[in-house]
């Protein structure tokens, strides 16, 4: 080999690392590892839909969900400015029907396995204390589906706070506006009643 050849293919193993290296670090972002864990927990899941059936599936999700989301703070906003009148008692079991609600809707929804894949986009935006990560979840046929999961750090870990379909539709904003005439008619109580009822539903 050359010395012009050997110059020759350092320049271009520099050129690929160069290239290489953005996504090598985007990749190793924490936040994006969480929502690859989820991601991936979840596949798993809908891999084993039909044994599992749809409570099986409910409970085998219960604690990905607890791992990867903020359901506090997630509860806390759902249920809007009532819920700094309310209890310790009420918010524990506020969290408590936020949850098995939120486990109980991806158990409905992701019910079967037709070759759908999970794609999670290395380039993660900062905005403020947030991040967003960008899925893709790519179906056997068909257009891939955009999601978006606002993450924030809690105690060191980066959680899901909310989850924006086609990048538009905050999930959390639609249960904050479904949740709103039941906690102002009935708070605590009537909104963890709302939930459970919704839940039972979603697991027949």
């Amino acid at each position: 080999m050359t010395l012009t050849i050997r110059a020759g293919a350092c320049a271009a193993a520099l050129l690929l690392f160069a290239a290489m290296a953005p996504q090598a670090r985007a990749e190793t972002d924490p936040a994006a590892a969480q929502v690859d864990g989820f991601d991936n927990a979840l596949l798993g899941v809908m891999k084993q839909a039909d044994q599992l059936g749809v409570r099986g599936r409910a409970r085998r999700l219960t604690p990905e969900i607890e791992r990867a989301f903020n359901l506090s703070a997630m509860t806390r906003f759902a249920v809007g400015p009532a819920w700094s009148t309310m209890s310790d008692s009420d918010h524990a079991a506020l969290v408590a029907a936020f949850t098995r609600y939120s486990a109980a809707s991806y158990a409905h929804n992701f019910d079967g396995y037709s070759g759908e894949k999970f794609v999670v986009d290395p380039n993660v935006v900062t905005r403020g204390p947030d991040k967003i990560v960008v899925t893709q979840l790519i179906p056997g046929h068909g257009d891939a589906v955009v999601i978006d999961y606002r993450m924030r750090s809690d105690g060191g870990t980066w959680k899901i706070i909310d989850v924006l379909f086609k990048g538009t539709i905050s999930q959390l904003s639609t249960r904050r506006s479904d949740f709103a005439a039941t906690v102002a008619s009935g708070g605590a109580s009537a909104l963890i009643a709302h939930m459970d009822a919704q839940t039972e539903k979603l697991l027949k």
